[in-house]
Formats: structure tokens, sequence, C-alpha cells
């Protein structure tokens, strides 16, 4: 993380906002303790979907594995070095998928959105929801100034929820990362920029 210039105290820690918001269909919020259970069975449901794209889809997970991620991620939005985020069913309770903020550079205000979805929450508009909702989120509370999402060049669906959402096509990293599986892949870059697609 980026310390602003001229501001060397800057801790990020300091930063006060809400950890939890509200969309149409969606509660988002920071991870909490007992989350891991819902995250092994989502992941789990969605192994095929997921294994392409995410690293972490490459073995099936156990609920203490699920746990400890959650834990883990609940301490980096204490810590304000990643911003993950759950989301949840407002009428259902039932888990939804992930999101969040990430590749943070606090002294731009640039964050990086990442997201996927359960198999049997798929292509009902949740996603295209929760990215609208962390924008505004971003934008007011965290003064947001860029946000990007970069998926890979195959991965139209994940593409399709930028583009749905007005983000910007800005270009393709060519060669940029290797698949789960190994092989190299290019990075497409979306973003949208405060006073030109939101703010």
């Amino acid at each position: 993380m980026t310390v602003p210039a001229g501001s060397e105290a800057f801790d990020p820690k300091s930063l006060s906002f809400r950890d939890s918001f509200e969309t149409r269909r969606l509660l988002i919020r920071a991870p909490r303790t007992g989350d891991g259970a819902d995250l092994c069975a989502a992941i789990r449901e969605s192994l095929e979907e997921l294994r392409p794209w995410m690293a972490f889809a490459q073995t099936e997970p156990d609920p203490k594995s699920s746990e400890k991620v959650t834990r883990l991620g609940r301490d980096e939005f204490k810590q304000r070095t990643d911003l993950p985020l759950r989301l949840y069913d407002r009428e259902t309770g039932g888990f939804v998928g992930c999101s969040g903020l990430h590749r943070i550079d606090w002294s731009l205000r640039r964050f990086e959105i990442g997201y996927w979805i359960r198999t049997s929450c798929a292509g009902m508009g949740y996603m295209t929801e929760a990215v609208n909702g962390i924008v505004d989120w971003a934008a007011a509370e965290l003064g947001a100034n860029r946000l990007e999402i970069r998926c890979s060049g195959r991965n139209r669906r994940s593409a399709a929820v930028a583009e749905r959402c007005g983000f910007v096509f800005e270009g393709v990293l060519r060669r940029n990362q290797k698949s789960p599986a190994g092989g190299w892949e290019d990075t497409r870059i979306y973003a949208k920029v405060r006073g030109a697609e939101f703010g």
C-alpha cells in the first residue's frame, strides 16, 4: 500500500466507513466470524464454473479452511489492506457470492473490484446490482477516484458485468497473467473515474 505524498502519518486504519450496506435485493457486508460454512458451501456448489478463473477453486474447500479465509478477510478489512465483501439475499438470508475492493492504493483512492457468484444465483442480475452498489459505496464513503475491473480475456460473463455497470473498456494487456491451469491469458481492463462515470 502506498502512503499519500506529503502525509507520512497517514494510517488507513483511521478511516471510518460502514462495513455493511444494502441494495434493492442484497445485503453487502464485510466478512464475519462464522461465515466459513456459507462460503464453503457456495464454492463447493460452484467449483466447475469457478475453476477456469479462480485459483482458490482448484480444490474442494472444507469448512475449517473457509472459516480461516473468512477470519483473514475480516482482519484485512479492519486493517484496510483489502476490503472483501460478502453478498447475501436480503429476503432469504442466502449466501449469493463474494465481491470486494482489492489492490488498493489509498494515496490515489484507486480500487479494483473483484467478484464471483454461486452457480444457483447466476443469471439473476445479482452481480450487476452488487457492483453498482459497491461503486456508490466507494464513491460516497471511500472517496474513490478510480475503480477498475480486470478479467481474463476469455471470461465474457465477467466482462459483461463490467459493461452492464457502465465501466469503460480501456484495453487489453496481452499475455499478462497465467490461468489457474497454467496457460498464458490476456487481461481486459475496465474502469470508472470520478467526474466522468461517477461522482
